[in-house]
């Protein structure tokens, strides 16, 4: 099933295994170790500091930058490639999976917006 923008996020905790350059290569979200399989994405939103009541020493760092990846994944060899968002708040160490694309769902929906 494809997610869109629309649907809630998932948040579910999620291990990433990186290069030694920072780079992700797996993902283990439910008890399933997903490969890396194509050149991942990295950029970087704002946290809205602004609303929490979250307070920090001053020099601590970088507070505020949200870490973002997206990856295409598979479970085999053959099988097909989702897209996963992962997300790092700041604060955290955890990974989440915010999202996760099923790239011929999407493809599919994709064709049928097309041919309308």
């Amino acid at each position: 099933m494809a997610r869109t923008a629309t649907d809630s996020p998932l948040n579910a905790p999620v291990q990433v295994q990186f290069t030694a350059k920072g780079i992700p290569l797996a993902v283990k979200y439910d008890g399933r170790i997903w490969a890396v399989a194509a050149e991942p994405l990295r950029w970087f939103t704002r946290s809205d500091w602004w609303n929490t009541a979250k307070r920090a020493p001053v020099g601590c760092g970088d507070l505020v930058s949200v870490e973002h990846w997206q990856v295409q994944v598979r479970l085999t060899s053959t099988s097909a490639l989702p897209t996963f968002e992962l997300r790092r708040d700041p604060v955290s160490e955890q990974w989440l999976l915010a999202g996760i694309t099923d790239a011929g769902a999407a493809a599919a929906e994709a064709r049928q917006g097309w041919r309308r």
